[in-house]
C-alpha cells in the first residue's frame, strides 16, 4: 500500500524560523523512515502556490510563531481542503493571543496569573504594576521578547524602546509567579506525563528551550501525586477549553514553598509545540511508550480539515 504524501511545512518568516527549520527537518526524516513520501516546504508568502504545485495528501505543520501557529496557515489549508496536523483556526488563534486565551481559561475555572495588556510605549515608560512582573508580547511564542522585572528595579527593560522591536505594539504585563517550571502535553485525548524544567539561564527563555545544554528536563516531575494529577487535569481542561486538536502542551508555574496549599498557575497552551531534539513533547511521548517516529506518524494519521 502506498503511504500518504506528506508536505512538511517549516521555516516561515516569524522570529521562530530557525527553530521551525529544526523541527521540520526532524519530523520529515522520521516520517520518511516510517514509509511516508515527504516533501519539505520552506513556507513563504506564496505558500498556496507551493502547496498547489506539490499536491500533498496531508500537511504536517511544523511552523512556529505568528502566521504558522496563529490560525493563518490553518485558514489557508481549510480553503485548499488539505488535511493538516495540530489545532484548527479558532483554537490556534486563541492560544496564540495570550490574553484571549486567558479569558477562555478563566471562564473554564482554570488558574491564571493576574495581568493587563498595555501599549508597548506605556510599559516602557514605567512600572504599570508593582514589581516583580513579567512583560511578554501578546502573540509570540518560544519566550521571544519576554522580560522579568524584579522587585527593586527602577524601570522596565530598555529593549522595549528599541527601534528594532518587531514583536507587536501591545504587551502583556503579568504578575511574576515564583516557583518551579512544569509542563504537560495532550495527544488526542490522552494526557501525557508531567516534566519539570531546570533552566541554565535566568528563566526558561529561548536559549534555554533550544540551545544544547540550555535546560535539564526531569520526567516524571518529582511532585506530590495529587499535584501531579492536578497538572494533568488542568492540561486536558485547557486543551478542551480552547478546542485544541492533535498534540498540545501546557506550561505552568508551581510554587510549593508558600504556606498552605501550593500555587499552580497555567501560563499558556502551545498548539504547535517544538519537535526538536531538545523539545519536551517527544520526551513526554517517549515516556508514554511512543517513539519519535510513532508520534509524528500518529499526528499525520490524525490530520483533518474542519479542526
Amino acid at each position: 500500500m502506498t503511504r500518504k504524501h506528506v508536505a512538511v511545512l517549516k521555516g516561515g518568516w516569524s522570529p521562530e524560523r530557525e527553530v521551525s527549520l529544526v523541527s521540520g527537518r526532524g519530523c520529515a526524516d522520521a516520517l520518511r523512515q516510517h514509509g511516508y513520501r515527504v516533501t519539505e516546504i520552506d513556507a513563504g508568502r506564496d505558500l498556496a502556490d507551493q502547496l498547489l504545485k506539490v499536491k500533498p495528501d496531508v500537511v504536517f505543520n511544523a511552523l512556529h510563531g505568528r502566521w504558522g501557529e496563529d490560525g493563518c496557515v490553518q485558514g489557508l489549508l481549510e480553503i485548499l481542503s488539505i488535511p493538516y496536523t495540530h489545532s484548527g483556526v479558532l483554537a490556534s488563534a486563541l492560544a496564540m493571543h495570550k490574553e484571549r486565551a486567558k479569558a477562555v481559561f478563566r471562564s473554564a475555572g482554570l488558574p491564571v496569573a493576574e495581568s493587563i495588556v498595555v501599549p508597548r510605549e506605556q510599559a516602557a515608560r514605567g512600572h504599570v504594576i508593582e514589581p516583580p512582573y513579567v512583560i511578554k508580547p501578546v502573540n509570540q511564542g518560544s519566550s521571544v521578547g519576554v522580560f522579568i522585572v524584579r522587585k527593586g528595579e527602577n524601570r522596565p527593560p530598555v529593549e522595549l524602546t528599541s527601534p528594532d522591536w518587531d514583536l507587536g505594539e501591545e504587551v502583556m504585563v503579568e504578575r511574576f509567579i515564583a516557583g518551579r517550571e512544569l509542563t504537560c502535553a495532550v495527544m488526542g485525548e490522552e494526557v501525557l506525563g508531567v516534566t519539570e524544567i531546570f533552566a541554565s539561564t535566568v528563566f526558561y527563555d529561548y536559549e534555554a528551550k533550544y540551545a544544547t545544554g540550555g535546560s535539564r528536563h526531569e520526567f516524571p516531575a518529582k511532585i506530590d501525586a495529587d499535584d501531579y494529577a492536578e497538572v494533568q487535569r488542568v492540561t486536558l481542561a485547557a486543551h478542551r477549553a480552547l478546542g485544541c486538536r492533535g498534540v498540545s502542551r501546557a506550561d505552568f508555574r508551581f510554587d510549593d514553598t508558600r504556606k498552605g496549599k501550593p500555587e499552580l498557575i497555567l501560563l499558556e497552551v502551545n498548539t504547535q509545540p517544538g519537535m526538536t531534539p531538545t523539545s519536551l513533547v517527544p520526551e513526554l511521548a517517549n515516556l508514554a511508550g511512543y517513539s519519535y517516529g510513532e508520534l509524528v506518524s500518529w499526528m499525520v494519521e490524525d490530520a483533518s480539515c474542519d479542526r
